[in-house]
């Protein structure tokens, strides 16, 4: 008799231990699909950012008032980042990139033009966006030309707009089949115990009752399963950083809180509801039923 009730304990422990595994692979790939969307949504935001619009100032205009410019243009709501670049300035860019200074071909003067270049923020960074604000930024004062790289943003928003999308539609379709496997997982677990919960019908006790312990330890697992998951994923992005510590400018913290968040919910929601659904349909089958599936 103490045997057989070790037998069965230990087969339930095995079974316990597989369903957290299960379910951790299973939520691993779902935390993989969070983590692939958030990455690439802040991905496309650093690389909108960081498109420049080169604002070309006329020759007459001194550093103070280009100074006095830059201020009034940080006040724009598009406006993320801008920097001044002089005229001398760009004489010794030019200078250190040619090997020798551009002013002595022509009697020492000084051939190029003050700038300031600007850095958009993300929900700017479109063409729609870019014809108005050139216009905008054309009426200022001594300004002499406004200049963006058309091609190169249209094509940025349309590779970011079919990746997103082909993302988008990958996570719905995995959504699905990480459910419908973790539905499985839980249905093999309470599978096993199908008659115990005949058993229990059978002297009286209300299904309220009977689900609620099988609920709980779907909870537990998926729980366990989620913790699991998420420290294999922090482990994978901790690699990633040692191999490339820029990664964190688009993988921030946000990004792995979310994730693990995520992670966490479908765990416990998921299974509870598969638990619940797989309860469900033993408790209204007949006892002759239970032996033919």
């Amino acid at each position: 008799m103490g045997k057989s009730r070790n037998k069965t304990s230990s087969r339930q422990g095995l079974q316990v231990v597989t369903l957290c595994i299960s379910t951790a692979m299973v939520l691993i790939l779902l935390g993989l699909v969070v983590f692939s969307v958030l990455t690439t949504r802040n991905l496309s935001s650093y690389v909108k950012e960081n498109l420049v619009v080169t604002m070309m100032l006329e020759q007459d205009m001194t550093n103070s008032e280009a100074q006095q410019l830059c201020q009034r243009l940080n006040k724009r709501p598009y406006i993320n980042h801008l920097q001044f670049i002089s005229k001398e300035q760009a004489l010794r860019e030019q200078t250190k990139a040619m090997g020798s200074d551009p002013s002595e071909f022509i009697g020492g003067e000084n051939p190029f033009l003050s700038s300031i270049e600007i850095t958009l923020k993300a929900d700017y960074a479109n063409n729609d966006s870019l014809k108005w604000i050139s216009k905008e930024l054309r009426k200022y004062p001594k300004i002499s030309d406004v200049s963006y790289q058309k091609a190169l943003i249209d094509s940025v928003n349309q590779s970011l707009a079919k990746i997103s999308f082909g993302l988008l539609i990958l996570a719905a379709l995995l959504t699905f089949v990480l459910f419908s496997l973790i539905n499985n997982t839980v249905r093999l677990g309470i599978y096993a115990r199908r008659f115990s919960i005949h058993t229990m019908k059978l002297v009286g006790a209300s299904w309220n009752f009977i689900r609620k312990p099988f609920v709980k330890q779907a909870v537990v697992i998926g729980i366990v399963a989620a913790l699991l998951a998420c420290l294999i994923l922090a482990g994978c992005v901790f690699a990633l950083y040692q191999y490339e510590p820029g990664t964190l400018t688009v993988v921030t913290w946000q990004v792995m809180a979310i994730t693990a968040a995520a992670v966490f919910l479908f765990g416990i929601i998921i299974t509870a509801i598969c638990a619940n659904i797989s309860v469900n349909k033993f408790l209204k089958m007949k006892a002759g039923e239970l032996y033919k599936i």
